[in-house]
């Protein structure tokens, strides 16, 4: 699987960015439904990946982490039933994403370990036994900030599509090119106040947008 090319149609790029809520998820249960499940993956991978990494992993076992999540989903969704205030999907994704990255972590042990040293010659610390632990706080904290980040990614292309062409550069250049603003209104043609109200107007609109996500269940 190679995750870290899109070349997908607009349609489906597009789709990629339907919230997972409970109609979809109900979906997901009949395995045959290939298109609801090109969208879930597509929503969901770079989430997964992310949180992977950050983890810990190389880029080969963050993939493998998500080709196993995916499946592993498929397997159980359905035995998932939507109720947030029971266990919300977030939360279930995690504990699917979480099994699997320690998998990866245990393979990688046995990978190595006729060839790792018994300590580490800095501070007679097993290096294996250093790795970050995938059932600790801290990959909470990264699926709260990988989750965070992949609805704003939603968000920002949903406003994307439907924005002033004129206002998303302006944004698109300071906000996430990080331009400086002098070189965005020299650029553009245009004068410093016109790109902090174009700064102002799309944040807003990104804003409103993450609210509706986050209210259907993205």
């Amino acid at each position: 699987m190679n995750t870290s090319s899109d070349q997908t149609p607009v349609a489906e790029r597009a789709a990629r960015f339907i919230p997972t809520r409970k109609t979809l998820l109900s979906r997901l249960k009949d395995s045959g439904d290939d298109a609801s499940w090109r969208v879930f993956f597509n929503t969901y991978w770079k989430l997964i990946y992310g949180t992977a990494v950050k983890a810990g992993l190389g880029d080969a076992e963050a993939q493998d982490v998500v080709q196993e999540t995916i499946i592993a989903v498929a397997r159980n969704i359905g035995e998932f039933k939507y109720d947030a205030a029971i266990c919300s999907f977030k939360t279930w994704l995690l504990q699917v994403t979480r099994s699997r990255i320690s998998n990866q972590f245990r393979g990688r042990r046995r990978r190595h370990v006729d060839q790792e040293p018994p300590s580490d010659a800095t501070n007679g610390t097993p290096r294996l036994e250093r790795v970050p632990d995938p059932a600790g706080e801290h990959l909470e904290r990264v699926w709260d900030e990988e989750w965070e980040k992949n609805l704003m990614d939603a968000a920002i292309e949903r406003v994307k599509r439907r924005a002033d062409i004129e206002q998303f550069q302006i944004f698109d250049f300071y906000v996430l090119k990080k331009w400086p603003v002098k070189k965005v209104a020299q650029t553009l043609g245009i004068n410093i106040g016109q790109v902090y109200l174009a700064k102002h107007r799309v944040s807003k609109l990104i804003k409103k947008e993450m609210a509706i996500l986050e209210a259907r269940g993205y």
